[in-house]
């Protein structure tokens, strides 16, 4: 859009006409005229620490403006916040980047009683910001495309985006959602389609709400290769689905379009092998079969089998190679933020005693009751899951220093406990200032065996392993503790993946987010199609012919 060019003619200028203005240089220098007797003027440059250029610059006029601007926007308050800009600028305060990046998100914030004066003053000031030649970054590009979107343009917010691109400024996720959720909202599917694959082109995975926008606007398209595509998306990115995501999929499968799409013949040794090639689940192929779907919401029972249609689901295989990758990213992550010595010794130690069937995180078995620290409940699950072991050995337990060495391991009792499983190999001690999570979990996964923990590995340590890889590893290896008043008893991973499954005969399931409550079955969504001949059954006479 030509309409925008004139507005970034300066970003492929060089930069070196004009210094940029930032709060955030590592020094600041301040000159000060000093009068000697028996010189004249002099210049004395000092150089001031950053606790005291922090402290100055929060006294300046800039620092009074950004210190503004921030209360404004805690409180979502784009109108006070243009005051002051207005105020600023009578005074001849010179805005940096925060200030305008600050404005630009109090102007794009979806405000129905000040939407127009936002979205007006939005475009006016991300103007001056370039005609200060103040140099705008993701959050500027992504904040004036909100704008765009705001206005109901996303043609605008797209081209944004490529102006971001075309002076090296690379897009985040949220950099291209105004301009997806524009053509998806006004379902221009086509432009939707290209906003996606710039995404996957610059390297931006989409997540559920992205994809769950793109299915959106293909159901309501009647796209059913798309559907198809942003199934398999959401089965490989997501797996379980939130109820919004859920009801788009329900009304794809109720319409006409689905009941009409679909292939009357296929090739059954191609499925076969989409099937194995991609460890079970899936095959790939598209819509098999044609005609209206059966669409019911049903429970699976503890052997994955459907409850409504009585399909089997699949236990979906890791790649072994993705084991070991993932277990070396681990490890290069726990020595970049543990005491690399420590770790090494940890790795060492394992290579020397494990493998081991099962790990136990120790701290969090011990408190899963109360406030307490219990060795007995420990002992407890250790020895359930020596029963399970096919060696018949101890589990590994995790336990840092502080929790053997003093309050309840100073018991005689306990004392003796924490002496067998030394005496075994079945304990490691992780160091004071150490986080036992690195070291439980990577024993777990370098071990390729059970983990036992309630944690439910959702905090920043565990977001850091950002792939999709954990979330397919946690399902098939974490066991759970459950307790009652007989005793606290294992749940045991589930014999099937909780996973969009697409299976041979042509049926859909698709399961539903859960919450931690364990009791809680969890909600699939079963698709399936009458058939008079099931493909299962071809399946099983195809192969026993080979």
């Amino acid at each position: 859009m030509s309409r925008l060019t004139p507005l970034f003619c300066f970003l492929t200028q060089s930069h070196s006409s004009r210094p940029l203005l930032s709060c955030h240089n590592a020094k600041h220098t301040f000159t000060t005229l000093a009068q000697s007797r028996d010189r004249g003027t002099t210049t004395t440059t000092v150089q001031l620490s950053n606790k005291a250029r922090r402290k100055a610059f929060l006294r300046s006029p800039e620092g009074v403006l950004l210190n503004k601007l921030n209360e404004c926007s805690k409180h979502g308050d784009v109108v006070q916040a243009l005051h002051h800009y207005d105020d600023a600028r009578k005074l001849g305060v010179m805005l940096n980047l925060d200030h305008y990046n600050k404005l630009l998100y109090l102007c794009s914030v979806d405000n129905a009683s000040v939407s127009d004066l936002g979205l007006k003053r939005g475009f006016e000031i991300f103007q001056q910001m370039l005609n200060d030649r103040v140099q705008p970054n993701e959050a500027t590009f992504t904040n004036a495309a909100r704008l765009a979107a705001a206005k109901e343009d996303p043609d605008m917010a797209f081209e944004l985006l490529r102006q971001m691109k075309n002076v090296a400024i690379a897009p985040k996720l949220r950099s291209y959602a105004p301009a997806l959720y524009g053509f998806c909202k006004r379902r221009d599917a086509e432009k939707a389609y290209q906003v996606d694959a710039d995404m996957v082109e610059s390297g931006v995975a989409a997540e559920e709400p992205e994809l769950s926008a793109l299915l959106e606007v293909s159901v309501n398209v009647e796209n059913g290769d798309k559907v198809y595509e942003m199934l398999h998306r959401l089965r490989a990115t997501v797996r379980q689905v939130s109820e919004s995501t859920l009801r788009i999929v329900e009304d794809w499968f109720k319409s006409e379009c689905a009941a009409a799409i679909g292939k009357k013949e296929w090739d059954v040794v191609k499925v076969r092998e989409g099937i194995v090639r991609g460890g079970g689940g899936w095959h790939g192929q598209g819509w098999l079969r044609n005609g209206p779907w059966k669409v019911v919401m049903t429970p699976v029972d503890e052997d994955g089998q459907c409850l409504s249609c009585a399909e089997k689901l699949a236990s979906i295989d890791i790649d072994p190679k993705e084991t070991e990758n993932f277990a070396a990213s681990l490890s290069k992550l726990a020595c970049q933020r543990e005491a690399k010595a420590n770790f090494d010794h940890f790795q060492k130690w394992l290579q020397q005693h494990g493998p081991f069937d099962a790990v136990v995180d120790g701290a969090n078995v011990g408190l899963a009751n109360g406030h307490i620290f219990s060795f007995s409940q420990i002992n407890n699950v250790v020895e359930q899951l020596r029963e399970m072991s096919p060696s018949k050995r101890l589990p590994l337990i995790i336990l840092h220093t502080s929790r053997v060495t003093g309050g309840p391991a100073q018991n005689p009792k306990y004392r003796r406990l924490i002496e067998i499983w030394k005496k075994n190999g079945a304990l490691y001690i992780t160091p004071r200032g150490s986080n036992d999570d690195w070291y439980w979990l990577y024993a777990a996964v370098s071990c390729k065996c059970l983990l036992l923990t309630n944690d439910e590995m959702r905090d920043h340590l565990f977001q850091l392993l950002g792939s999709s890889f954990f979330s397919r590893w946690k399902e098939k290896h974490q066991v759970r503790t459950s307790a009652s008043p007989s005793g606290t008893s294992l749940i045991l991973p589930p014999r099937y993946s909780i996973v969009i499954q697409e299976s041979a005969n042509g049926c859909w399931h698709v399961p539903t987010a859960a919450s931690d409550d364990h009791e809680m079955p969890r909600r699939w969504l079963c698709a399936t199609r009458s058939s008079k001949e099931s493909l299962h059954k071809l399946w099983i006479s195809t192969s026993a012919g080979t």
